[in-house]
């Protein structure tokens, strides 16, 4: 374990600015730990980056057949999109097949992950509704979910709710964990959220990368895994609707066509699922490959920059399909008047374990 787990130092000039620490985990479909850096079990609040796992429990309502969700709109309930028009229609589809309306959403509004979408919004002088919120698609499932289970909408989110719990057990049992422990608080859209090791989040994206292969190969394949591998087809088909134009998530799983999936949480932690390949096997992976990553001080530029440099040193993908990331791996750091003012350095090194 590192000392500082300062993993990524930034200079303006020759002058040191800043000092990020961070934590990295990889692991097989196992779980076993094969690399890290930090403190690869460190707990961790997965924020966003569960919406997958959340997802999965929503599927295994039944909710999908019954109310003929499809692998767009599941895309969207593992989103924190941009509230792009595309984004918005999508969640209002979505509550219209499930019968309900927006004002059974029990997230509230907020200004765009978008820069290009909240200048639109000022223009127009548009007050964004839940339906606009990065999470409308989950909280859109959420709904379909209780309805399947032949319960009441109220209340969908609250912690003690039928749905929640239902949702709380599927998720301790996909991170390979028992149903305590794993801690659980209320995320920004108002929906319990979980912590949990940092090498558990990476084992979920393993699980989720190995359902994939495991369907495609024609293994047998039980109810959950069905539904696992339907996520990880639905993220990596529409990868539009994960996030939105211009976003990491959008554009990592653009750039890798499919051989992963991935997903930002708030405030700075990240997962990937990565399949099979001579690659992960090279790394000791008997089959996919899952890593997570945890910035500190919650900056998620940071984040995105430590994310490319862990695939680029794993040798993940071909250098072409890591070059598209380039912005995010090593964005220029310039001033009001476009003058290039500093530097970024990364002083971490990956542990074999």
């Amino acid at each position: 374990m590192s000392k500082n787990n300062v993993a990524l130092v930034t200079y303006r000039g020759s002058a040191l600015e800043n000092s990020h620490q961070a934590h990295v985990a990889v692991v097989d479909e196992a779980g076993k730990l094969l690399y890290g850096f930090g403190d690869p079990l460190r707990m961790t609040l997965a924020r966003s980056a569960a919406k997958p796992a959340q997802a999965l429990a929503v599927a295994q309502t039944g909710a999908l057949e019954l109310f003929g969700l499809d692998d767009s709109e599941l895309a969207l309930m593992c989103a924190s999109h941009s509230s792009e028009e595309r984004h918005i229609e999508k969640a209002r589809q979505m509550l219209r097949k499930v019968n309900a309306e927006e004002a059974d959403l029990r997230c509230g509004g907020h200004p765009s992950l978008s820069d290009l979408v909240n200048r639109d919004w000022i223009r127009r002088d548009f007050k964004p509704t839940a339906s606009c919120s990065n999470c409308s698609g989950k909280h859109a499932g959420m709904l379909g979910g209780a309805l399947a289970m032949g319960l009441a909408k109220d209340g969908y989110h609250e912690p003690d709710h039928p749905l929640q719990l239902h949702v709380k057990r599927v998720v301790a049992e996909l991170c390979g964990l028992p149903l305590g422990e794993v801690e659980w608080a209320v995320d920004g859209c108002n929906l319990p959220t979980p912590a949990f090791p940092l090498d558990n989040l990476a084992f979920i994206y393993a699980r989720l990368a190995d359902a994939a292969d495991a369907v495609v190969e024609g293994e047998p394949e039980s109810q959950r895994l069905r539904a696992m591998a339907r996520i990880y087809r639905a993220m990596t088909t529409y990868p539009e609707l994960v996030a939105g134009e211009g976003r990491y998530c959008t554009e990592l799983m653009q750039a890798y066509g499919g051989a992963l999936v991935g997903k930002l949480g708030a405030d700075a932690s990240y997962a990937i699922g990565i399949r099979a390949s001579e690659q992960t096997r090279r790394l000791g992976a008997k089959g996919a490959l899952g890593l997570s990553v945890k910035v500190e001080d919650g900056n998620v530029n940071v984040l995105y920059m430590l994310v490319c440099e862990v695939l680029e040193r794993l040798e993940i993908g071909t250098a072409a399909q890591r070059e598209l990331l380039s912005r995010f791996h090593h964005p220029k750091m310039l001033n009001t008047m476009n003058r290039e003012t500093g530097q970024a350095r990364f002083v971490f090194e990956l542990e074999r374990y």
